[in-house]
């Protein structure tokens, strides 16, 4: 794989230097690769799958339910007149896209759902990223067709009726947009009371400081997205409450767009590079101050910094966002303010800025002092914490300082201290065995409690921390001659003995979060090794490590 900023830039005839076009040509870019993943054979059972894993390869015993959101970047691409655009009113892309929409009705549950990972899932998430997808294709493309409507219904209902486990705002205020979309299409208000509560549960889950909950806090490439599904709720549906909580959402937003224009990473909650800027966009109409955030992020794809985000599974995604970004480009743009010297601290985020004598440090506070660091506009460091191998019998544990938890901070005015304790990683593999297991329970009374099997999975994968027997102090500290110090002190309450290796890295994430785990050009860092000095320690001796940035 590689990033957007590079996949098929050959078939791209845009100019670069316009901003509006970089976003458009990155998603045209892969409109190749959606395609690819599609069955097109018009004579194939499963003509219109872009599942190529379950239609092709055979490797699954299901069709990902969340592949069918492809038809609306294809859709897009179809009816934009974006220059140099080849798909325009392309008739065999507008048969292709019919055949998806068909195929996602077809390969539904009866009661309209789908499944994403495993067998009688009933994702939530696929099921209205797909179900929107197919609803603005069939707007886009003026299709008539009272199957695909009374799909639409039926997904719905299902939407409206549904709660999943854990708080994923996003998925909230998706489900919104696709109630509303439906209500309009179907000229139906059978949904508005639900969907009123919905947008409540939104408003709820917003912090005071702006971000809103992505189940252990806030991630601000998560909350991008849910900027941009909130834009296209109050444009269709404007409300005092929906505006004020989008202003908010803005500004904690426009903080986190870091000098190079690069965003997000592993010092967030939910670890991803997410950015969804079509939202900043259509927010731009009312609030220009919103634009500078894309004209910021513009810059990092033309100097190839974005991430990766064309693995087969989550490629649609930022697709449309970036098609749609093309689509409501706000042409008369103010100049981008100059960012003041100081100290933004957002307390119930766990997340800290400090701007100063041409340096900008990010520190994920929650999540044991994972941070990014960089001087005169240029990544000087990206660091992940402290890591560990432990041997634990015949197998290898690992114990690492950067997941969220609760942990002593001491904030002062030249740096910070962090304490707390190591956490094991979370490392569960599927086995032979497992997947028998859990093909064999879903395929019983699983099918009848989707939830309770996703519950348990997310507390297996996702949410939790298990203290490990480390104790660390990270210490930032200011220097007079502008440098930053990283003094690290590590303890081993049950000895060394057990230690493998120790080290230090760019970009290491624990836990399981579909957008994570991404490659973005600021990862290219060298692993740092300790075990050395670990190998020299009596028990009772601390490992000390320490670099100036």
């Amino acid at each position: 794989m590689r990033s957007l900023s590079t996949i098929n830039s050959h078939l791209s005839t845009l100019p670069m230097s316009d901003p509006r076009d970089r976003f458009a040509s990155e998603a045209l870019a892969l409109i190749p690769q959606l395609l690819t993943l599609q069955d097109r054979n018009p004579h194939s059972p499963t003509y219109g799958c872009f599942d190529r894993n379950y239609w092709h390869y055979k490797i699954i015993d299901f069709p990902s339910g969340m592949a069918a959101e492809f038809v609306w970047p294809l859709a897009l691409a179809y009816t934009l007149e974006v220059p140099g655009n080849t798909y325009l009113q392309d008739p065999a892309l507008r048969q292709w896209i019919e055949a998806g929409i068909r195929y996602a009705a077809r390969s539904a549950h009866g009661d309209g759902s789908c499944d994403d990972y495993f067998p009688f899932e009933k994702a939530a998430g696929a099921a209205a990223f797909s179900l929107l997808a197919c609803m603005e294709a069939y707007t886009l493309l003026g299709f008539h067709d009272s199957e695909m409507l009374e799909f639409f219904a039926k997904r719905a209902d299902w939407l409206a009726d549904h709660h999943e486990s854990g708080r994923l705002t996003n998925h909230q205020a998706l489900i919104v947009l696709c109630l509303m979309k439906a209500g309009a299409l179907l000229s139906t208000q059978r949904w508005d009371k639900l969907k009123a509560k919905r947008l409540a549960r939104v408003m709820e889950w917003q912090n005071e400081e702006g971000w809103f909950t992505e189940y252990e806090g806030a991630d601000p490439g998560y909350h991008t997205l849910t900027i941009g599904l909130l834009a296209q709720i109050y444009e269709l549906a404007p409300t005092p409450e929906v505006k004020v909580a989008i202003e908010k959402g803005v500004k904690f937003a426009t903080e986190f767009v870091h000098p190079d224009g690069s965003y997000g990473g592993e010092y967030t909650s939910r670890n991803t590079y997410n950015f969804f800027p079509h939202g900043f966009e259509i927010v731009g109409k009312w609030m220009p101050a919103s634009l500078g955030v894309n004209d910021q992020f513009a810059r990092a794809l033309e100097n190839h910094l974005g991430a990766c985000y064309a693995d087969d599974h989550i490629l649609g995604h930022h697709c449309w966002s970036y098609l749609l970004t093309w689509q409501h480009w706000v042409a008369n743009r103010p100049a981008t303010p100059v960012r003041t010297p100081g100290r933004i601290h957002y307390k119930k985020a766990g997340l800290l800025i400090e701007r100063r004598n041409g340096c900008e440090l990010y520190v994920g506070l929650n999540k044991g002092g994972v941070f990014k660091f960089w001087r005169d506009g240029k990544l000087v460091c990206s660091d992940t914490h402290l890591s560990l191998q432990v041997r634990d019998g015949k197998k290898m544990r690992n114990a690492v300082g950067h997941m969220v938890g609760k942990y002593e901070t001491e904030i002062k005015d030249d740096g910070l201290v962090i304490k707390g304790k190591l956490g094991w990683a979370k490392s569960k593999r599927m086995s032979t065995f497992n997947l028998i297991v859990l093909r064999a329970i879903m395929y019983c009374g699983g099918r009848l409690f989707p939830d309770l099997i996703r519950k348990l999975l997310q507390k297996l994968l996702i949410t939790g921390k298990k203290a490990a027997p480390f104790t660390f102090t990270r210490e930032l500290t200011w220097k007079a001659d502008g440098k930053l110090q990283v003094a690290d002190e590590l303890h081993a309450t049950q000895g060394w003995l057990k230690v493998h290796s120790v080290g230090n890295g760019a970009s290491q994430t624990s836990i399981y979060v579909v957008m994570s785990r991404t490659y973005q050009p600021g990862q290219h860092q060298p692993w740092q090794d300790f075990t050395e000095e670990m190998h020299k320690l009596k028990d009772d001796e601390a490992l000390k490590v320490a670099k100036y940035l």
